[in-house]
């Protein structure tokens, strides 16, 4: 269901042409990057976190890891009750209301990134401005570790 609320999603957007369905698993960012033959640093890795008890999704290159002092993420089990979408597929793509989203300033690096479709064997391919318009993002934002 989560793949097909992107695609959704995606479609009204204009964008549905850019998704990549594929037979190996995206789950990871290791296996997305094989599966799509890119670097790691490309795959958009979305990450879900609760702030104020309010579910948030950050965008980051595929290596970086955020410096989460500051909020705690959502336990595994309820990322798709909280977000709309299931760990392996989490995207900023057709989630649910209120569900705040932020691109970190990591991606900036890379012309293009692929984020998930919804699914843990999809992407799209987008360039970071397309991202940035289509993803409805809050922001940019510097929560990585140096």
């Amino acid at each position: 269901m989560s793949l097909e609320k992107a695609e959704e999603y995606l479609k009204n957007k204009g964008m549905l042409d850019h998704v990549i369905r594929l037979e190996d698993s995206t789950a990871t960012v290791v296996e997305a990057a094989q599966s799509l033959g890119v670097e790691p640093g490309m795959i958009a890795k979305t990450m879900s976190f609760l702030q104020d008890d309010q579910p948030v999704l950050i965008l980051t290159e595929g290596t970086a890891r955020i410096d989460n002092r500051k909020a705690k993420m959502i336990p595994f089990d309820e990322v798709e009750s909280q977000i709309g979408h299931a760990p392996g597929g989490v995207c900023p793509f057709g989630i649910n209301e209120g569900v705040n989203v932020y691109l970190d300033e990591s991606l900036r690096q890379f012309d293009i990134v692929y984020p998930a479709a919804g699914d843990d064997h999809s992407a799209v391919k987008l360039s970071i401005e397309e991202l940035e318009q289509i993803s409805g993002a809050e922001g940019w934002v510097d929560v990585c570790k140096e």
